[in-house]
């Protein structure tokens, strides 16, 4: 299909054209019928016929017969991929699936919420039913998946590859996320933090790109860090590199649900926000108190600006220990980064050697909320472009 053989405005070009929206039809929505693509393109249904007529001639498409409301019908969809990646990000109320051929090319996503302290079981059970449906919305099946990998916002333990505490989702420590999902979905599993995704994220492309020092701040119900370190994902000895949230900033500050005291957790995170506004604003959500700040509510603005004051001070000690080169903010807090860092800055310069803050530049997250879904999409690429070398954490244990 070589349209630049075609000039404007030809019956040919047209004809190009034509075939250029079919195909953006199947790549956006998936195996469809010939009359789902005319609905879908505003073709009509003979153009439809005579469209992927020629690109079955091709090879452009794969036909296969179906059932479509009780009758026969073929089903036009573009060649499958040599491997189809998948990503699941669990939060603390829901949950994120994407599928796709690589972290550029991703097939489709999807998010489902989820109650307040869901079950483990639940929760997994829930994401492989929605990753199912999007695989099947794709035309393809569970055996197209050939790696997958599970964000959870918990450290997981590199040696047993169960999720080592649960303050964040209760009822999730000590659980083998890997190992349950490959049961429910059957496919290779790669289970690790969703601040470390996100980092991978950013590091293949957003903020981190071309990074070889950086960590990624990710700020939603608690507080985590991404370590990148000579250009690849630091984990730590035991997989919990990166647990700033509970870096303590004052031994005599309020008691953190993780027991020690003064935790940054204590003064950042959705619900250190809640504590601070609930006389004035009642219960917030952390999305209600970004928005209010978009606003120009003066009382979430301060918040929000303490915020920043109180990262800078954590941060501070890891500028100071590994000398990263790009900070990035990540997480809901990015969408007010201009609130956030300025305060950042100015504590990191205040409490961190001269010229390492001096070194360190500090961005907003470029990807937002999906850093961490294309990570998993990264990470699944890599593990199955090489399976034999497999990290351990995968549940082919």
């Amino acid at each position: 299909m070589n349209s630049s053989a075609s000039a404007p405005g030809s019956q040919s070009g047209l004809r190009e054209s034509n075939r250029l929206r079919v195909v953006q039809a199947l790549q956006t929505h998936g195996a469809m019928t010939q009359v789902e693509i005319a609905g879908t393109t505003g073709l009509s249904p003979a153009t439809v016929s005579n469209l992927v007529k020629d690109l079955d001639a091709a090879d452009a498409v794969v036909l296969e017969p179906s059932i479509r409301n009780g009758r026969r019908a073929v089903l036009v969809s573009l060649p499958r991929a040599r491997e189809l990646l998948a990503g699941i990000a669990f939060g603390d109320r829901d949950v994120r699936v994407a599928i796709g051929t690589g972290p550029r090319e991703l097939t489709g996503s999807h998010r489902m919420p989820l109650p307040p302290e869901h079950r483990a079981d639940e929760g997994m059970e829930r994401a492989a039913e929605l990753l199912l449906d999007l695989i099947d919305t794709a035309g393809m099946t569970r055996a197209d998946i050939s790696a997958l990998t599970i964000g959870v916002p918990a450290p997981i333990n590199s040696a047993t590859g169960r999720v080592g505490a649960d303050d964040i989702l209760p009822g999730w420590s000590g659980v083998d996320v890997g190992r349950e999902m490959r049961t429910l979905l059957g496919a290779p599993v790669l289970v690790e933090n969703t601040a470390n995704l996100a980092a991978v994220g950013e590091l293949k492309l957003g903020a981190l790109q071309g990074v070889e020092t950086g960590v990624y701040l990710k700020i939603s119900h608690g507080v985590g860090a991404g370590l990148i370190i000579g250009g690849e994902l630091f984990r730590g000895s035991a997989g919990t590199a990166g647990e700033i949230g509970h870096l303590t900033i004052d031994e005599r500050g309020p008691v953190c649900r993780c027991g020690n005291r003064g935790c940054l957790e204590t003064y950042v995170g959705s619900r250190a926000f809640q504590d601070a506004l609930v006389r004035t604003h009642g219960t917030l959500t952390l999305r209600d108190v970004v928005t209010r700040v978009g606003r120009g509510d003066a009382a979430c603005h301060r918040v929000i600006e303490d915020a920043g004051r109180y990262l800078g001070m954590a941060v501070a000690g890891l500028v100071n220990l590994i000398n990263p080169e790009v900070v990035v903010l990540g997480g809901q807090l990015s969408r007010v980064a201009d609130v956030v860092l300025g305060p950042m800055r100015a504590a990191l310069d205040r409490c961190a050697v001269p010229s390492a803050a001096a070194a360190v530049d500090l961005r907003a997250s470029t990807l937002e909320a999906n850093a961490d879904i294309i990570g998993a999409l990264a990470l699944s690429e890599i593990a199955s472009s090489s399976a034999a070398s497999a990290p351990a954490r995968t549940s082919d244990r």
